[in-house]
């Protein structure tokens, strides 16, 4: 990458950081069935990649904008070019990983068996499968020469092609399957002796055409997996009489119907009936085609069956304690003294909806006020906040029902929480509320007391198992002040207000930032102790970026995790030479955002629901909270080194050579197996 380029360009960093976990499945090291997973999340991540971020340059490309300007000097639809370039490379590379994981999944005697293939022992299981399970939930539409047919409200298809021989003249027809999403997508077939087998849906729906056609005399038949990715932008235009959540609703029942972004296909389907798809689902000239294999929707790998053998997947750790936190005692009572650092999955999530349950139930509780995000399909946080309105408390959710994909969950429980008497507040158009906080107001004696915590994560205990999270417990009267300012301002949006301890977007982030990176600049100038250190999900602010150099410029060292996507370019002579960039993609999600700043030697740390994106500093509200407790200071600190060390899982960010793995030391660290005993020593600590 020449060095004029100060930025990468967010999209193509993004993809990036999708091959950090394509490479977790390539891994030796992973275990089989996590490897499948791993396949499978790569896939996840792509599909929301091309729904949200490949359809915005596709809407842009479709406008007279050029996009230069958005792109860095690439035009929208150059960039819409390069994207499809390099999906089609990580393609091949994922079907060649996927390929090689089968071969060794063989040799453990699991077995994946086509429709060709099925043996004679299971032919009576899938036939009553198929009748029992299958037949009912599937929706197969004849393709007709009537153009008013929609076939837009699907993901995935087989498409079908049924060849006739009639009087010396040659017909065919058409025909599509839906793929049920609520079957599992892998049958488990019944074992033989030590062989376990495994069968794709598609392919047992394939194998039992003959029952699913039986009213056509066809000749030949031959069937191709397709698969569609559509814009998920929603639209909240419309009529002004309608509820949120009423527009919310409407709004992602038409993302089923939005325009095509992406196509997949198997690459050994026919032209003819590739043109008859692409017609029929609307496809342009400016959406992604991709050739690919025989199965494509490989997101359906996050779940494959677990088959019995803990031996092929990672180890099952039990969560820590948190010392001086008890799930029997009050955890009122011991955040009454200090405050208490949760770091989740290496600590149970269970604390916080002990917290909230307590919080139901104490007959001093008066208001609960809580934002929340990513609700998870059955939540205890949910009904833990139910349950406190029905016990009489006043409690207020600020709910983000435009939370992208996880809309219905939290439209379902909305709806619930309303009619058991909680005041909802949808927060202000074209601001999405990301913060995750919480502030319980106990009335003890006549006197009001504030307790509450603060998180990097979504209150999700679905999540809270694979992501990485901190959250701090805390009786800070100043912070928790400050807190329920927040809510304040949530309910009067009109109403600023001040804040001398968080850090609020979207009016003082940025400005924060920036006074303390130039407080580093200070010190390095004047012989004090300087340093930032950030963890982040990413970074893509260009004027935060900017910063950025100028502090490498003035010699303030800048040590960086970033997980995905990062547009700044590190190691460049005169821009940014003191600046490293590492990512750690291993079994868990690496969720925090932690802001480090040495200051002089009296360190300013924070952890935050932010990243340095536009998005979340100047459109969204957001909440960074300190942390002033000496021994918090010092964990965080100190698990911020177990990662910077890791050299097993940990890559290189930078602007030419992407993802080379981490190798400087003879002894292997792997940071998420290492934060494990880092907390087991800590409960281990004497008093």
């Amino acid at each position: 990458m020449e060095q004029k380029l100060r930025y990468i360009n967010r999209e193509l960093s993004w993809l990036d950081f999708n091959a950090r976990v394509l490479q977790e499945a390539a891994h030796k090291d992973v275990p089989l069935l996590e490897r499948l997973r791993f396949i499978g999340i790569f896939s996840n991540n792509l599909d929301e990649f091309f729904q949200v971020r490949f359809a915005t340059v596709q809407r842009i490309a479709q406008s007279d904008k050029t996009g230069k300007k958005i792109f860095g000097g690439q035009s929208a639809s150059d960039l819409l070019k390069a994207i499809t370039a390099k999906v089609i490379e990580q393609q091949k590379e994922s079907m060649k990983i996927l390929t090689e994981i089968e071969k060794k999944l063989e040799e453990e005697h699991i077995y994946f068996i086509n429709e060709k293939e099925v043996l004679e022992e299971h032919k009576a299981f899938l036939k009553e499968y198929f009748i029992q399970k299958v037949s009912p939930a599937l929706m197969t539409i004849v393709v007709s020469e009537d153009e008013n047919q929609d076939f837009s409200d699907h993901l995935a298809f087989l498409a079908v092609k049924l060849l006739f021989q009639e009087q010396q003249k040659a017909k065919t027809q058409y025909a599509l399957i839906e793929l049920p999403t609520d079957l599992d997508r892998f049958v488990v077939l019944p074992k033989i002796e030590e062989k376990q087998y495994v069968m794709f849906l598609d392919d047992l729906i394939r194998y039992h055409f003959h029952l699913i056609f039986n009213f056509f005399d066809y000749d030949q038949i031959e069937s191709h997996m397709i698969k569609v990715t559509r814009d998920a932008e929603l639209d909240m235009e419309g009529d002004v009489s309608k509820s949120y959540i009423n527009k919310i609703i409407e709004s992602v029942r038409e993302r089923f119907l939005a325009e095509p972004v992406r196509l997949v296909y198997d690459k050994e389907i026919a032209p003819d009936t590739l043109d008859m798809i692409k017609k029929l689902l609307g496809v342009g000239t400016n959406d992604s085609l991709i050739p690919g294999g025989r199965y494509h929707h490989r997101r359906d790998f996050m779940n494959f069956p677990q088959l019995s053998r803990t031996d092929l997947q990672y180890e099952r750790k039990e969560s820590l304690p948190i010392k001086g936190l008890s799930l029997e005692k009050s955890i009122f009572k011991a955040v009454e003294t200090k405050d208490y650092l949760l770091y989740t999955p290496y600590h149970s999530f269970s604390f916080v909806i002990k917290f909230l349950r307590e919080a139901a139930l104490d007959p001093e509780v008066t208001t609960i006020k809580i934002t929340i995000y990513r609700l998870s399909k059955i939540s205890n946080v949910a009904r833990s906040l139910i349950n406190a309105a029905k016990n009489g408390k006043k409690v207020l959710v600020q709910i983000e029902l435009q939370a992208r994909f996880d809309e219905t969950n939290n439209i379902t429980y909305a709806e619930q929480m309303q009619a058991a008497g909680v005041e909802l507040i949808f927060g202000i158009p074209g601001l999405k509320v990301h913060s995750k906080i919480c502030v319980i107001e106990k009335m003890t004696r006549g006197k009001k007391r504030r307790y509450g915590f603060i998180s990097t994560g979504n209150f999700n205990e679905d999540t809270a198992k694979v992501y990485t999270d901190y959250t701090l417990f805390t009786s800070n009267q100043k912070i928790l002040k400050e807190v329920n300012k927040v809510f304040n301002f949530l309910q009067v949006h009109y109403k600023l207000k001040t804040y001398k301890h968080l850090i609020v977007s979207p009016h003082y982030t940025n400005n924060v930032l920036v006074k303390m990176i130039n407080k580093e600049i200070e010190n390095k100038n004047a012989g004090l102790p300087s340093g930032i250190r950030l963890k982040l999900n990413a970074i893509t602010n260009f004027s935060i970026i900017e910063k950025l150099y100028e502090a490498s410029n003035a010699g303030v060292n800048i040590q960086m995790v970033v997980r995905g996507i990062c547009c700044l370019i590190p190691g460049i002579k005169g821009m940014s030479e003191n600046i490293e960039i590492r990512s750690v993609v291993d079994r868990f999600l690496e969720h925090p955002r932690v802001y480090h700043f040495t200051n002089g030697g009296n360190p300013k740390i924070y952890i935050s629901s932010a990243d340095f994106m536009t998005r979340n500093i100047e459109n969204r509200l957001e909440v960074a909270a300190p942390i002033y407790d000496p021994e918090l200071q010092r964990q965080i600190t100190e698990v911020f080194d177990i990662i910077w060390s890791d050299n097993v899982k940990a890559r290189k960010l930078n602007g030419s050579v992407q993802n080379d793995f981490v190798k400087n030391k003879a002894v292997p660290i792997r940071s998420q197996f290492e934060i494990f005993d880092y907390y087991k020593k800590e409960n281990e600590k004497q008093d």
